[in-house]
């Protein structure tokens, strides 16, 4: 029915399989089969059928696929606090220069995380770090 799909499945701690994703990736691939038992392929490959349907709906919603790159356009609006008062409260240091705010939208699977004004870099470093931990974990 299906050719056969290597794996060296690692094993955690506890001693329960840790499959790689591209085995899971194939499995799942083949589970979205039409005429295909989830239940008899689950049983060929050693598999709980229960584990494989849940493989199969991430890999019908998109989270086995690898990232892809989207086309980033990067604008300069520039807007000071005084023109955008009510918008971002951030406030200058200097009086000469004028804080210039911005906003940050980072989409990571189901995640979104909008940051505005200027954040600093160990704020934005825990967030991505959040953020990968958080996209790991669905995996």
């Amino acid at each position: 029915m299906s050719p056969e799909i290597a794996t060296a499945a690692r094993r955690t701690r506890k001693g329960t399989p840790n499959h790689p994703i591209g085995f899971r990736r194939e499995l799942a691939k083949l589970a979205c089969e039409p005429g295909v038992s989830v239940a008899r392929l689950a049983l060929e490959h050693g598999l709980n059928t229960n584990l494989l349907f849940k493989w199969r709906r991430a890999y019908q919603a998109g989270q086995y696929e690898p990232p892809t790159l989207l086309p980033v356009e990067v604008t300069h609006e520039e807007r000071t606090i005084e023109s955008a008062a009510a918008a971002l409260p951030v406030q200058s240091q200097n009086k000469a220069h004028p804080v210039v705010a911005g906003v940050i939208e980072i989409c990571v699977g189901i995640a979104r995380v909008r940051i505005e004004g200027t954040p600093d870099a160990a704020t934005l470093r825990v967030v991505l770090r959040t953020l990968r931990a958080a996209a790991e974990a669905e995996t």
